[in-house]
């Protein structure tokens, strides 16, 4: 007779394990199909050169905000020790009068004007002093020259408080937006980190290679550069070109003012200064620091402004092209100027 066993059921731990690995092939199929594709080369380069941007930006508020800080302290030095030497100034007055009244004492005791200064608030002395008859010429100017001291040192004391508190509010805006910068590189630096290194230096190259256009540089050379031969706007334009083109192939830091690193305004400050002449630290404030030009009035060493907020700066180099501290992984090199938005030129008197 036939047997009719009913099938054994599977056990519990191996329905575990089905529904498990069923579970994790849903998950990653799942994951799978959510997962943000690789982005592409050009991608990473549009992101990447967007951050640099933002990066720049924020670096020359940063430095306005560093030389803000900068003057602020020398100010707030200057009237501190303005308050100091007026305090001591005022403390010798003081002790004059007084041995004034120590005198009067010894031959008869003190005037009821000068007892009323001495106890009493000086601000107030001369109106109360006012109905007395017995106070002299001598010590009546002795008193109001008090009296002015007093008020000097208050009014000083006051704009010291004034400068102290924009030091402070000033110094919270530099940490603002050092820390943007730092965030700003970060994030770019994490996006080439999704290159191959071929990838990234063939970023490195095509950005060589666009800076050279049409300068037939072949890649940046100050040997190789045509800027044809017009002369500087000035002898100090030409010296400070002169100084910049001498940093040629040194590196881009943000925030640098050299001469071992620079960005786009600390170069041109740092030209300059070594021409003699000294012109505001960051882009934005080097925009009106003289005559404006269109970009067919430019001559060598003029400056050159891009961007519509100003934020980019670099020196007129001749023949279409402009020297300049570009960004992160570049040097100071010469571009096709129409590379970047031009805004206008300046020249500096």
């Amino acid at each position: 007779m036939a047997s009719h066993r009913r099938p054994k059921p599977p056990s519990r731990t191996r329905v575990t394990v089905l529904t498990a690995t069923a579970a994790a092939a849903v998950a990653l199929s799942a994951q799978a199909a959510n997962a943000a594709p690789t982005p592409s080369k050009a991608d990473v380069k549009e992101k990447v050169d967007k951050l640099y941007e933002d990066a720049e930006r924020a670096t020359e508020k940063a430095s306005g905000a560093d030389e803000a800080q900068k003057k602020l302290e020398k100010q707030v030095g200057a009237i501190q020790d303005k308050v100091a030497r007026g305090q001591d100034e005022l403390n010798q007055m003081r002790d004059g009068l007084g041995l004034m009244a120590s005198s009067q004492y010894r031959t008869g005791g003190i005037d009821p004007a000068l007892q009323l200064f001495l106890s009493s608030d000086p601000d107030s002395y001369l109106e109360k002093a006012g109905t007395l008859d017995q106070i002299s010429s001598k010590q009546a100017e002795s008193l109001r020259q008090i009296q002015d001291k007093q008020r000097t040192l208050a009014q000083q004391r006051k704009e010291a408080q004034g400068k102290v508190k924009d030091l402070a509010e000033t110094r919270k805006v530099l940490t603002a937006k050092k820390k943007e910068v730092q965030t700003k590189l970060s994030a770019a630096q994490k996006l080439l980190n999704t290159l191959t290194e071929k990838e990234r230096a063939e970023l490195v190259k095509a950005d060589e290679e666009r800076a050279s256009r049409g300068s037939g540089s072949g890649g940046g050379s100050s040997a190789r550069t045509d800027l044809g031969d017009a002369p500087a706007s000035s002898s100090r334009a030409a010296a400070a070109f002169a100084a910049a083109q001498g940093k040629i192939g040194t590196p881009y830091v943000y925030g640098a003012s050299g001469p071992g690193s620079f960005d786009c305004s600390g170069l041109t400050s740092w030209a300059y200064a070594q021409a003699g002449v000294s012109i505001p630290r960051t882009s934005e404030a080097q925009a009106t620091a003289g005559a404006r030009l269109s970009q067919g009035q430019l001559q060598k060493g003029d400056l050159v402004i891009f961007y519509g907020d100003w934020h980019h700066v670099g020196f007129y180099a001749g023949n279409g092209q402009v020297l300049h501290a570009p960004k992160p992984g570049a040097s100071v090199r010469y571009e096709a100027i129409g590379n970047m938005p031009f805004q206008f030129g300046v020249r500096i008197g």
